[in-house]
């Protein structure tokens, strides 16, 4: 009880101190302001890019393989190794699918950039997917309108086209799609599905601004000769080990590889874009935190100034008090909580200044300022100034009465 009416009372003394010297309490809350702001923002960055992060890995898919010529992540040197390697072509394609036992499903897919047109409205730069009737099983996309190609349509290389979300609603705007034609590089495709919306990848490109067709027909548009993509879906992360070394089987058998010669091809996975973008975050985190550290003890510094000179100003009060029988520890929680709360002040502006910013960051990099990270701005402020504070509070609990008292 006896610490509880203490606490209440260094708190209050503490904010009429920081009442009376208002304008000297904001100003030494400046760094811990900027220390707070920088903080919160990284934090908000990093909440953000882990949520964007793990709402796009999604369409990836933690059971499905990808076989390509290039390694996700590659060294400087390494890439002219890479480049000179023998194209992945469809019969590749085709061997997976007709020998490999663990895979659920199987189907090559090629790429390009083109502009859609409808009408007299066009949309540039998207990105066109020639693929097969087995894409949904993969990506595990949803198609919003319509329906997707057919095992037919796909295998003859039908003009049918199923657009991304983005794409349809800039070229119909609330007109019904479904079976009207566009034209891809001057050829005319039948709309016969809209992909149901997906968002971006990490805030950096759209996954709604695509369009896939019959990859035959890609084949017809582009040419034969084109490197392409072969997606695998194992069904379960539990054979994920299994399948690579299936796949990897199949493969140097249809590239007629010796025991001796290294792979002339990639399999890549969900687990290397997580683990890389893990070792990104860390680094980004490790530095960012280190920045605003530097901002924060820079904050104490000036709250720990403050500090001596509130216990420098009010000695003989300090001295009056001790002689009327108050404890070194009542004295030394009046000055902590007075440093604290400044502390304290600073974080609440700093969480305050960061939200709008995060919002204008957000229209960059994806941002996220959930309650867990105010909570550990307004924490970590009210501990910078603990431990800013324990050094003057110190000070004065030891301070002799007789001496305090004759201070001028």
């Amino acid at each position: 009880m006896l610490f509880l009416h203490e606490l209440r009372e260094g708190i209050r003394i503490a904010f009429e101190a920081i009442r009376a010297n208002k304008l000297r309490s904001v100003l030494t809350t400046v760094g811990v302001v900027i220390g707070i702001v920088s903080v919160t923002l990284m934090g908000t960055a990093l909440e953000g890019m882990n949520r964007a992060f793990d709402e796009s890995i999604e369409s990836i898919g933690a059971d499905v393989l990808y076989v390509q010529k290039f390694p996700w992540f590659t060294g400087g040197d390494d890439w002219w190794v890479y480049r000179n390697r023998p194209d992945i072509r469809m019969e590749h394609a085709s061997a997976l699918e007709r020998y490999s036992v663990i895979p659920q499903a199987v189907s090559p897919a090629a790429s390009a950039m083109a502009g859609i047109s409808f009408r007299e409205r066009s949309v540039e730069g998207v990105f066109i997917s020639g693929t097969t009737h087995r894409y949904t099983e993969l990506s595990g996309t949803d198609i919003m309108l319509g329906r997707f190609m057919t095992q037919a349509e796909s295998e003859s290389g039908r003009p049918v086209v199923v657009l991304g979300s983005e794409v349809a609603e800039r070229l119909f705007g609330v007109e019904n799609p479904i079976g009207q034609l566009v034209k891809i590089r001057n050829h005319s495709f039948r709309v016969i599905g809209v992909l149901d919306r997906q968002g971006s990848f990490l805030g950096l490109f759209s996954l709604d601004n695509r369009a896939l067709i019959p990859i035959n027909r890609f084949f017809r548009m582009y040419g034969q000769r084109r490197d392409i993509s072969i997606e695998v879906k194992v069904g379960s992360i539990e054979m994920i080990e299994e399948a690579i070394e299936e796949i990897r089987g199949i493969m140097r058998r249809e590239r007629r590889l010796e025991p001796w010669e290294d792979d002339n091809f990639a399999i890549n996975q969900q687990e290397m874009l997580t683990n890389t973008f893990a070792g990104i975050s860390m680094v980004i985190g490790g530095v960012g935190f280190f920045i605003t550290g530097l901002a924060l003890f820079v904050g104490g510094i000036g709250i720990m100034n403050i500090t001596f000179v509130s216990v420098s100003e009010r000695t003989k009060e300090i001295g009056i008090r001790k002689s009327l029988g108050a404890p070194g520890r009542s004295i030394l929680m009046q000055f902590l909580m007075e440093s604290a709360f400044i502390c304290l002040l600073g974080g609440v502006l700093g969480v305050l200044i960061a939200y709008p910013l995060s919002l204008i960051i957000d229209q960059v990099i994806p941002t996220a300022m959930p309650v867990s990270i105010v909570i550990i701005a307004l924490t970590i402020s009210f501990l910078v100034g603990i431990i800013s504070g324990f050094l003057p509070a110190y000070r004065a609990s030891r301070m002799d009465p007789v001496e305090a008292i004759r201070h001028e």
